[in-house]
């Protein structure tokens, strides 16, 4: 079977219980790492496991080289997916709070490892919350982890080092997207980096523009039109997204997969990354 990218509450409560999905519970707070995972076991979708952005879904070891959200290493990578019972034949819903910013790293992270059956549900727990679907309350339950398999590592052609962006800039040869605000793209605001701005010749698309007011994906067709008009006659395999720490870019590359736009890749170690060399070039404003 074929997934979309994209999973909706009503999708999502009709196989609830199917002994082949995992739901995984991304909730996150870049300024309390702890509050996702007591969130989650004060109150999650039924049967959630949770990965924590910091713990499971990156290498923080790595944080002087590769900023504030290194890739996995390949074998912490592989421990979290058996703890999180997920193998090839698993298929993976991860859902965040609201927006889908931290479920899609982990849906990125799946999708560059060859798995294709995971999906980020729309609109994530606010939107399962207002439907009033099932939720389990209180401590959570103990799964046995799965048995372990042999697993793809991520992708190396998923994604760009420092040095491989600032190369593929200088031949023109990417379109470089900062998912990152305005203001802080424009360096006129850096809540989280010791260095304000941008890479030179990268282009703005906050991912929250990806969302309707209602905070769910914009229709596909809506989405190729927005980011067609940024990528002006290139192809979509030229682009490169990043943000602050390679998680929020996560949202745009998966917008882009919602609106039939294949093949962009991620910049990992994202603004965070870049200024940790004090050589590399800095623009401010647009």
């Amino acid at each position: 079977m074929n997934f979309s990218a994209l999973i909706s509450v009503d999708e999502l409560s009709q196989v609830l219980g199917d002994a082949q999905l995992r739901i995984v519970d991304c909730r996150f707070e870049l300024t309390k790492p702890a509050a996702g995972e007591a969130a989650w076991r004060s109150e999650r979708i039924t049967g959630a496991r949770y990965a924590h952005l910091e713990h499971d879904l990156s290498d923080m070891r790595e944080c002087a080289q590769h900023g504030r959200h290194p890739l996995p290493d390949p074998t912490q990578f592989n421990a979290v997916l058996a703890r999180l019972g997920i193998t090839p034949a698993t298929r993976v819903i991860a859902y965040d709070q609201d927006q889908g910013a931290y479920a899609a790293r982990l849906w990125w992270l799946l999708r560059a490892s060859g798995h294709p059956h995971v999906q980020v549900l729309d609109g994530g727990f606010a939107a399962w919350k207002a439907k009033g679907q099932a939720t389990d309350n209180g401590e959570p339950a103990l799964f046995p982890p799965a048995p372990s398999v042999a697993r793809t590592q991520i992708d190396r052609d998923a994604w760009l080092s420092a040095d491989e962006v600032a190369q593929a800039l200088a031949s023109s040869s990417i379109k470089l997207i900062d998912a990152r605000g305005a203001p802080r793209f424009r360096g006129e605001v850096e809540p989280m980096d010791r260095v304000a701005g941008h890479v030179p010749a990268a282009i703005n698309r906050p991912f929250t523009e990806n969302l309707g007011a209602d905070g769910r994906f914009h229709p596909p067709a809506v989405l190729r039109e927005a980011f067609l008009r940024l990528l002006v006659g290139r192809s979509a395999g030229s682009v490169v997204h990043m943000c602050g720490s390679g998680v929020t870019a996560c949202h745009n590359l998966l917008a882009m997969e919602v609106a039939g736009l294949t093949g962009s890749r991620l910049y990992s170690d994202s603004w965070s990354g870049w200024i940790t060399d004090p050589s590399r070039p800095i623009a401010t404003s647009q």
